[in-house]
């Protein structure tokens, strides 16, 4: 009888090609202790070009990777996808290569009308509006970045003479409707009028997609968490500039790799 295409694997642990793990494709000797984490694979290379000696490692669904050092240092950047559920499995699958640290190099819409775009935010807490945190732990538990992380990123941008605030922000799973921007044809839920206002009075700075998953889920496996969001936009003030800001939270994350 001849031999099924398909591999065996073990679904609890699924690999791919070569033992690597299944979703994000690398294996234990790719990877080091610290991992920088953009949503976007596009800016996994523009991260890379901070690293001596940066190499491709993997390109897998939203999944992209890049190797490199930083001083001495050996760090990766992996891109994790749009939002909590992808990001949710690149935590699982790094942690379970040996990854210690990870830190969400991202983009995020202030609602903080003095936050413009062009600064970057460097998250300690997350409002838990996502819901891949809430099949891991009860909402009652906290989404809090690592302390030491948090100050490694602060001390950077200080050093680094960055635009930055320190702060809350909010993840969602919309970044339509749960963050109060109409969807189509004008759709709008009664749920969300009052949601900006009410976090705006909590002294919540922005919203993004990714970051409570991070913190929530870290902070329960012993994962030292941070994240540093470059602000694209000031949805109070209706101001959006694609890109801004970017560079400065990649030299703010590479720059803590050095505290850590």
């Amino acid at each position: 009888m001849p031999k099924s295409k398909f591999e065996s694997v073990d679904p609890d642990n699924p690999t791919g090609h070569g033992g690597a793990l299944y979703h994000i494709g690398l294996k234990k000797g790719d990877v080091g202790r610290i991992a920088l984490m953009p949503g976007d694979p596009g800016r996994v290379p523009l991260i890379a070009n901070h690293f001596k000696n940066a190499e491709k490692l993997a390109v897998n669904r939203e999944y992209t990777s890049y190797g490199g050092y930083v001083g001495d240092e050996y760090v990766i950047a992996i891109s994790t996808g749009i939002g909590s559920p992808s990001t949710g499995i690149a935590i699982e699958e790094l942690a379970r290569l040996g990854v210690t640290t990870m830190i969400r190099v991202g983009t995020c819409g202030a609602i903080q009308k003095e936050i413009r775009p062009g600064a970057a935010i460097i998250a300690d807490a997350a409002v838990r509006l996502e819901g891949t945190s809430k099949q891991y732990i009860m909402t009652e538990y906290p989404a809090a970045a690592n302390p030491e992380t948090v100050i490694a990123l602060k001390k950077s941008a200080s050093k680094l003479g960055k635009n930055f605030e320190v702060g809350i922000t909010a993840s969602t799973d919309s970044f339509y409707g749960g963050q109060k921007r109409p969807g189509f044809n004008g759709y709008f839920p009664n749920n969300t009028k009052n949601l900006v206002e009410d976090l705006q009075k909590a002294r919540v700075l922005c919203f993004e997609m990714e970051a409570s998953a991070l913190f929530t889920i870290g902070r329960i496996y012993g994962i030292n968490t941070g994240a540093v969001l470059a602000v694209v936009d000031n949805m109070v003030k209706k101001e959006f500039r694609l890109h801004a800001g970017i560079e400065d939270a990649i030299d703010i994350a590479i720059g803590a790799i050095k505290d850590l």
